[in-house]
């Protein structure tokens, strides 16, 4: 994959906000959300947070198999990418996406039991721009 490409690749997911995360329901149907974009460790791990208690969670314990998909809506592009889902309830990884102001949602801090990490591992991208369609494992990013 050429560089021009990879940094275009880049720059999307470094300049999102909000994500929309896939995930599948027990029918088997997928199910999509917007989330707020926290942040990622490259384009193979990316973090977010979420409540516990939340549907999302109880069907990613399910089934990890899951989607994040960023995108530029003025400028046409997206980019899918496909793996797994994790949720994570450590305190390092808590600690990693706690912000101020958080408490709002989780009144007993840090430690609130309903507040857990989505850690997404991605195994797969698929880069949409310009009428061009490009497929490519995440390792080769």
């Amino acid at each position: 994959m050429k560089e021009s490409l990879k940094s275009e690749i880049k720059k999307l997911t470094d300049e999102a906000q909000i994500v929309y995360v896939s995930s599948v329901n027990q029918q088997g149907f997928p199910n999509t959300k917007a989330m707020l974009y926290i942040i990622h460790g490259g384009l193979k791990t990316h973090y977010l947070s979420t409540n516990y208690s939340s549907k999302r969670v109880a069907q990613f314990l399910e089934n990890p198999k899951a989607c994040l998909y960023f995108c530029n809506e003025a400028a046409f592009k997206g980019l899918m990418l496909t793996g797994t889902m994790e949720i994570c309830t450590d305190r390092s990884h808590k600690e990693m996406l706690w912000k101020e102001g958080f408490e709002m949602y989780y009144p007993n801090g840090i430690d609130d039991e309903d507040y857990c990490v989505f850690k997404f591992t991605a195994t797969e991208g698929n880069y949409y721009h310009g009428l061009s369609n490009i497929t490519f494992p995440v390792e080769e990013l």
